[in-house]
Formats: structure tokens, sequence, C-alpha cells
């Protein structure tokens, strides 16, 4: 299972932990995936997607998903969010 949001494409990101006498070690920082299950209001289906707790914050602070996905990118959005957006385009 590949740690990316389905609608932001947040990623792993790479840096350092740095000791006290800086020495500096590779590490990796994970984005705060969540398992959630989206309900969108044109098509009047839910749909189960893995994202960031940040991209969940924005659906709700955009008024849902059918609202989020209107002004999302598409090369941000996973294929099976890609087709959702553009069921959603179809439908209204």
């Amino acid at each position: 299972m590949s740690r990316i949001c389905e609608l932001t494409g947040t990623k792993p990101i790479v840096g350092h932990t740095v000791s006290h006498s800086n020495i500096k070690t590779k590490r990796r920082y994970l984005p705060n995936l969540v398992d959630v299950t989206l309900q969108s209001e044109t098509l009047g289906q839910t749909f189960k997607a893995r994202i960031a707790v940040k991209a969940l914050r924005t659906v709700d602070k955009r008024g849902g998903l059918d609202a989020f996905l209107a002004k999302a990118k598409d090369q941000d959005l996973s294929a099976k969010m890609l087709k959702v957006k553009r069921d959603i385009a179809k439908k209204q």
C-alpha cells in the first residue's frame, strides 16, 4: 500500500534527524494518512479513500467532496478520484 494521499498527492519527504553533536541521519517524514468514506451529494454515492488528515480538513472547509474535486488539480488526484471528478462534472 503506497503512502500517497488520493486527493492531494502528498508523499513522504526525506530529511535529516540532527543530533546534539550535529550528526545528520537520514529519515522519512510520512504523511498522516487515514482511511475514510467520503460522500458525494451529486452522485448520491460513497467512496472509500486513503487521504491525509490535512486534506480531510480542506474537504470539510470547502463544503464536501464535490466542491473539493471541482477546485482540485487533475495531476494531484489518483486515478480513482479523477474518475469520480469526471462523473460529478458529467452529472452537473
